[in-house]
């Protein structure tokens, strides 16, 4: 087994090893640098990871771990993610009680579980990834162990998860069974003829259940607002982003790796599925006052956006994906940090009543993080919606002339972009337009809270500005899926 292939892996396991040990000989009071010293240590990872660039697709530990343009996309992502959630459970960290030491390693564990997904080449490495990830979550999502919402979040991530684990693992079995393999390599080969058999097609398909839970879709979306309400507010950025787009790249290799023989023949499934999770996550989110919450109803509808992408079905829309999971992990790290601070006991979104006489540069980042989401120019959100709705146009356009279901699933997100700007923008008047605030105390925003609001502000304009670097980067990436 070549060990190089899984410097990156190693690299995150070891920090975390190393953060448990120093824990030991920490005081209570110091607990705060741990954090610290984790996002030091994920950004030296990242900075490692752009001298993997540039070599041929390697294969490795008997065929099931892959690294190739597209594992090295999605891993560069994860450790991103990484270093803002852990500078905001820095800020979190008083109320997390005692265990910060821990809640640092059992992040870097999930984290390491996320990067193995991004290289995984056969199902049994998948399910492995995904139950790291998900046994990793169960603790985080419950870890205010004080507080019941987050006792109640984790008992139904735990319930859920497993159903969906469930799914995964029979389907996986089913597919064994027919094709006698899990190597996503082997099952593409052997495509034609398993795609004879129904019992492949239901073994993918349970497949497909399973991992439409990890990126909150239809028809497994229903724990992503309860959980998002009562998890710590660094545990729900990590699922958010990162738990989301570790689902999405299982995505793209089940259908377009291991069953691109299959994927073309489900595009109206998986345009079902997307117009549905866009318009649920959406006409669900207008009501909501509790700001996680109404992110949580978000965080849906956008995975039907990137399930725009999926169903198109060809290389433009993978790549629309990547991008657009790129611009996301910076609004929405905007986001939750804002919410981190400001949001302390009340998450209601009146509690941001005259934030931007409180601080202009929260009520800035939060106003700038909802208009991206609601894919307003020239922000990183607008672009990647129009990305993803050009690709869908792609499709329409080789289909035949009697067929209109792309051009119907446009005009369903369009409709959902819409009612999207309703609830996003009643955030914004909230901040700057409320009246009579109850609290004009200005709000000191530290310097470990500055820098990453700094840097994902900065992102967000430059992805929406200057896209080129981070598209190419994601269409060269997606050359390692089959269309």
């Amino acid at each position: 087994m070549n060990l190089s292939l899984l410097t990156l892996e190693l690299g995150v396991i070891g920090l975390a090893l190393a953060l448990l040990l120093i824990d030991l000989w920490t005081p209570p009071a110091l607990t705060g640098r741990l954090g610290l010293a984790a996002a030091i240590g994920l950004l030296l990872i990242l900075a490692l990871s752009w001298n993997m660039s540039g070599g041929p697709p390697v294969v490795g530990c008997g065929g099931m771990f892959a690294r190739d343009g597209l594992a090295l996309f999605f891993k560069r992502l994860f450790l991103a993610v990484g270093v803002l959630v852990v500078l905001m459970g820095v800020e979190y960290r008083e109320r997390l009680a005692l265990g910060f030491g821990e809640f640092n390693v059992i992040l870097l564990i999930a984290l390491a579980g996320m990067m193995f997904a991004a290289s995984a080449n056969d199902f049994v490495l998948l399910f492995v990834a995904m139950e790291l990830m998900s046994v990793s979550f169960y603790v985080l999502v419950s870890f205010q162990r004080s507080r019941l919402p987050s006792l109640e979040a984790g008992v139904k991530y735990l319930i859920l998860s497993a159903l969906a684990a469930a799914f995964l693992v029979f389907g996986i079995a089913l597919i064994f069974g027919v094709g006698n393999t899990t190597n996503f390599a082997a099952l593409n080969a052997e495509g034609v003829r398993l795609a004879q058999d129904k019992l492949y097609w239901l073994g993918l398909l349970m497949v497909l259940l399973g991992l439409a839970f990890k990126i909150a879709a239809f028809p497994l979306q229903m724990w992503a607002p309860d959980v998002y309400q009562g998890a710590p507010t660094p545990v729900t950025a990590l699922l958010a982003i990162g738990s989301k787009a570790a689902g999405f790249v299982l995505l793209l290799r089940v259908l377009f790796v291991a069953a691109p023989v299959l994927a073309a023949h489900w595009s109206k499934l998986l345009m079902l599925a997307s117009a549905v999770t866009i318009l649920y996550g959406n006409l669900c989110a207008i009501p909501q006052r509790n700001l996680k919450r109404l992110l949580g109803y978000s965080s849906i509808a956008n995975a039907g956006y990137l399930l725009l992408g999926v169903a198109a079905v060809n290389a433009s829309g993978a790549a629309a994906v990547l991008y657009y999971l790129a611009g996301y992990l910076f609004t929405l790290a905007a986001a939750f940090l804002v919410i981190c601070v400001v949001m302390r006991d009340n998450e209601d979104i009146g509690a941001l009543a005259g934030l931007s006489r409180r601080s202009p540069l929260l009520a800035g980042a939060l106003a700038l993080a909802m208009v991206s989401l609601a894919g307003v120019p020239p922000l990183a959100g607008f672009l990647g919606k129009f990305l993803l709705f050009r690709a869908l146009i792609e499709r329409g356009a080789a289909e035949s002339p009697e067929s209109f279901r792309s051009y119907w699933l446009a005009g369903v997100a369009v409709i959902g972009v819409v009612i999207s700007l309703y609830y996003y923008f009643a955030v914004i008047r909230v901040m700057y337009w409320a009246k009579d605030p109850p609290d004009l105390s200005p709000i000191i925003v530290p310097a470990r809270v500055q820098i990453p609001l700094a840097v994902c502000l900065v992102a967000m304009i430059y992805l929406g500005v200057m896209p080129g670097a981070v598209l190419a980067g994601a269409t060269e990436a997606v050359k390692a899926l089959k269309f």
